[in-house]
């Protein structure tokens, strides 16, 4: 019987990747990429010659089943995504619960993910966190962000540049315009930066200067 590796690939920074990171995809008979031309860069950096094949949002429901009975005839996968750890907020986990529902070992390796920076850099309490990954983008959303305001636990969110300050305006209505807010993003690259301040203030420094690049929000939770 094979194995399932899931594999972190940096969020930025290549030379945050593992060691042991580059011998599994080295030895692994295929890698399951998220998008070939993007891991390809990585693969080639790092001289990594094994095939790729495809595994992504869109096909991941088609493709479980004949991965799994590759892997239990004894080929052993290396999942990967574009960046960061698979399965967060990434393909990964469809594949994972088959994998366990028919026995075949599962190891996932410790490494590159970005809200855990992000959260620790933040200032706010970290002892106890929820992730809550992206929001709804329509449906659910107004549901999701009633819940959460009574949340006292430090909220972490992901987002995508074009869509922060809509976020942020609806953390003001939601969360209220005083709620402390961290905002990271390009997290382990050449222009990372985090804003820290009040809901509003953060709202304002981005309506001032557009965000660029990939987003972490961390967000305090109801006193």
């Amino acid at each position: 019987m094979g194995k399932l590796f899931l594999v972190p690939t940096p969020i930025g920074n290549l030379e945050d990747i593992t060691l042991r990171a580059i011998r599994i995809l080295k030895e692994a008979d295929v890698i399951l990429a998220e998008d070939t031309r993007t891991s390809g860069k990585l693969l080639q950096h790092f001289e990594i010659t094994t095939p790729m094949q495809r595994h992504h949002m869109h096909n991941e429901h088609k493709t479980v089943d004949a991965l799994v009975k590759r892997m239990l005839a004894g080929a052993t996968f290396a999942l990967i995504s574009d960046a960061g750890t698979p399965a967060i907020s990434d393909p990964g986990f469809l594949l994972t619960r088959a994998c366990v529902a028919k026995g075949i070992e599962v190891e996932c390796l410790p490494g590159a993910t970005a809200f855990v920076p992000a959260l620790v850099n933040s200032g706010l309490p970290n002892d106890k966190f929820v992730f809550e990954g992206f929001l709804p983008v329509k449906k659910g959303r107004q549901t999701r962000l009633t819940f959460l305001a009574e949340e006292t636990r430090t909220m972490v969110f992901y987002e995508s540049p074009h869509k922060l300050l809509k976020t942020l305006e609806h953390f003001v209505a939601y969360f209220g315009a005083d709620r402390p807010i961290s905002v990271s993003r390009e997290l382990s690259k050449l222009y990372e930066e985090t804003i820290r301040g009040t809901v509003s203030e953060v709202l304002q420094h981005y309506i001032e200067k557009p965000p660029k690049g990939e987003i972490v929000i961390v967000v305090g939770g109801k006193k």
